[in-house]
């Protein structure tokens, strides 16, 4: 294997660094040039996509394309036709976003391990739906998996007050536990800072409007009530991050 000069090695560096250095430029002013013609809405990432002249734009949360000058954009699913069968580029970002979301969220969410919760599930529910407390019996038969549950009182203002009441107890995930099993509601209190409205406000941007919504760790959404070996058979099909 030939070796480049120290010079040469140094050159192709600064080059990649300058490169570099103008592509973050472009995508900064693209940014501000579409913040400027749409301020209603927010650019919350400009990245520049794998084919030439097209600009990835995450406009409230939602993935749209646009030109170098920022002149157009337009909305829809961009494929790699190099693959068989061809590769839904915009879909598998936009997964890759949701899951990010739902992952920084996890604070907001009640946490229950089963086994060594290698796996990861995240699920909306209400805690007066007949369907999430279907639910509930069939995740209890899943095994290796972490399932992140957001509160998400749709139904009236007992699920509200019954939300509150399970968040504001000393044990979160038993208390979701025994409500949606036993239909014990928990005691503790219900006037604790809570993350309601910060769940809808996540429920909205990914147009979650009913109970169950299950969630994959990769983001791919899997309806709403299943059966264990359904989402038993949607785990397995998750790829490690490092594949």
């Amino acid at each position: 294997m030939k070796f480049m000069p120290t010079g040469a090695v140094a050159g192709l560096f600064l080059a990649a660094l300058l490169a570099a250095g103008w592509a973050n430029a472009d995508e900064t002013k693209i940014r501000q040039i579409l913040q400027a013609r749409m301020p209603a809405m927010k650019v919350e990432s400009v990245t520049r996509s794998p084919f030439p002249g097209l600009y990835e734009v995450v406009l409230d949360g939602e993935i749209v394309y646009t030109d170098e000058k920022a002149e157009y954009f337009f909305g829809g699913n961009i494929y790699d036709i190099r693959t068989l069968p061809p590769r839904n580029v915009t879909q598998e970002r936009t997964q890759q976003l949701v899951a990010q979301t739902f992952t920084n969220a996890r604070g907001l969410a009640i946490k229950r391990v089963r086994g060594g919760g290698a796996r990861t599930l995240f699920t909306f529910e209400d805690p007066n739906c007949v369907y999430c407390k279907a639910l509930t019996r069939e995740l209890a038969k899943l095994d290796d998996v972490t399932i992140y549950t957001f509160l998400l009182p749709l139904l009236s203002q007992n699920s509200v007050e019954k939300s509150l009441a399970v968040w504001c107890a000393k044990d979160r995930a038993g208390a979701w536990e025994a409500l949606m099993s036993k239909g014990a509601v928990p005691d503790d209190g219900t006037t604790c800072a809570n993350p309601l409205e910060r769940i809808a406000a996540l429920a909205r941007r990914y147009q979650i409007q009913s109970t169950p919504a299950i969630f994959l760790g990769d983001g791919r959404h899997i309806g709403g009530m299943r059966s264990a070996l359904d989402i038993e058979k949607a785990l397995g099909s998750v790829k490690p991050r490092d594949e």
